[in-house]
């Protein structure tokens, strides 16, 4: 996860969300990354990505906020800090954890109260999920392909899976993520969740 400065805004207008993805778009091209989820909100961003070196990891983060602040800063003259200290990064397995951070992921808008449905939310990889909405941004969930045997089974499970009553009260929990001993076992997987 990346926040604005002091939780300032980061996206005023739907053009600055098509910035950030284009960005991604550029870097995913130079670092070759996967990005599994990922949502922009007004004020952060959260992102599940693997990389294939650790050092790649630090230098995408590096490239994608320093670009996406000076785009930002020229067009609304900004002066000050941009984002607030550096990105938060979280170690995730190759376990049934690897969806749910997917599901944290494109929940937040909903938890957030700018929509009652994930899919009303463009800025997400929800959509690319659910309603097949192509997006070459995107690389397969790990565990998107045991939902079902057909594209419809897919969507259909992953739908409920995000927004089903049992995940989402499971999500209005004040804490979230793995437990101490997760995380050093985790560790050396090479996937991250960017995430609040």
């Amino acid at each position: 996860m990346t926040r604005g400065n002091n939780k300032n805004i980061v996206f005023r207008v739907a053009k600055d969300y098509e910035r950030y993805l284009e960005l991604l778009a550029r870097f995913k091209r130079e670092l070759a990354f996967d990005l599994y989820h990922y949502c922009l909100m007004p004020n952060h961003v959260h992102l599940l990505v693997r990389t294939t070196q650790a050092q790649d990891f630090s230098l995408f983060m590096k490239k994608i906020n320093l670009s996406y602040f000076r785009y930002y800063k020229q067009k609304y003259q900004w002066v000050g800090h941009f984002w607030q200290d550096r990105y938060k990064s979280q170690p995730v397995g190759k376990d049934d954890y690897f969806i749910q951070c997917g599901k944290y992921i494109e929940l937040n808008p909903v938890r957030a109260g700018l929509v009652e449905d994930p899919g009303d939310y463009q800025f997400s990889s929800y959509r690319y999920y659910c309603q097949g909405q192509l997006n070459p941004l995107l690389t397969n969930d790990i565990f998107y392909d045991q939902l079902g045997v057909s594209a419809a089974e897919k969507r259909e499970a992953y739908r409920r899976l995000v927004v089903g009553d049992l995940v989402t009260a499971s999500y209005q929990k004040s804490s979230w993520g793995s437990e101490q001993q997760r995380y050093n076992e985790n560790k050396k997987t090479g996937y991250h969740i960017i995430t609040n």
